[in-house]
């Protein structure tokens, strides 16, 4: 048996996190999360996201992070998935190109070569991306943030930008989801989309 693989996307603030716990609540699925899912994951995520971390080369964020996709495909994903389980998570390779890629501006050949090893090749069945405003998004952040979501605001226009690029690549595997608004008044859009690609892909 194979199970699927539902991803949610969204730069920081898009309710991405909110918006995946809502939708499993009716559905008998696994949830996880990039980064940090594992025991090695929380190692490389306490580095991620530590504000004192200011100095670290971009090149290093990318390879720490990819590194966590391979623990998290070895150790959560693959099994699932190879047991029959339709698994939800909160972020996978297209995060990677979005903030790593068009964000940071490291080369996005390179980056998805680095992923397609560290991931055994696992492509999402569909990818669900929650898109927002930028000022939306960072006014729902308010003025906690961590090392990531520090950066500028152009640094996340360029991440937004390349998310709808990515999408507007795939469109047979991405849907894309307006973000603004209520929770439910979200929930109801991601649930109406998802569960439509759900009974045409039993």
């Amino acid at each position: 048996m194979s199970g699927r693989l539902i991803v949610f996307e969204g730069i920081d603030g898009s309710g991405k996190s909110t918006q995946i716990r809502r939708f499993a609540q009716g559905h008998d699925f696994d949830v996880t999360f990039q980064f940090g899912a594992t025991e090695v994951g929380g190692a490389i995520r306490s580095i991620l996201l530590d504000p004192t971390n200011g100095h670290l080369d971009d090149r290093t964020e990318a390879l720490l992070i990819i590194a966590d996709k391979a623990q998290h495909v070895s150790e959560i994903v693959r099994p699932a998935l190879d047991s029959g389980r339709t698994v939800l998570s909160d972020r996978y390779c297209a995060s990677t190109l979005a903030y790593q890629g068009y964000g940071r501006g490291l080369d996005l050949r390179l980056l998805d070569e680095m992923m397609q090893f560290a991931t055994q090749g696992l492509e999402p069945d569909l990818t669900v991306l929650l898109d927002i405003n930028v000022a939306a998004a960072r006014e729902r952040l308010g003025d906690q943030h961590d090392r990531i979501e520090s950066t500028g605001i152009e640094f996340f226009q360029r991440v937004r930008d390349g998310y709808l690029e990515l999408a507007a690549q795939h469109p047979d595997s991405w849907v894309v989801v307006d973000a603004e608004g209520s929770v439910d008044e979200v929930a109801a859009r991601v649930a109406s989309v998802v569960d439509d690609w759900l009974s045409q892909n039993p």
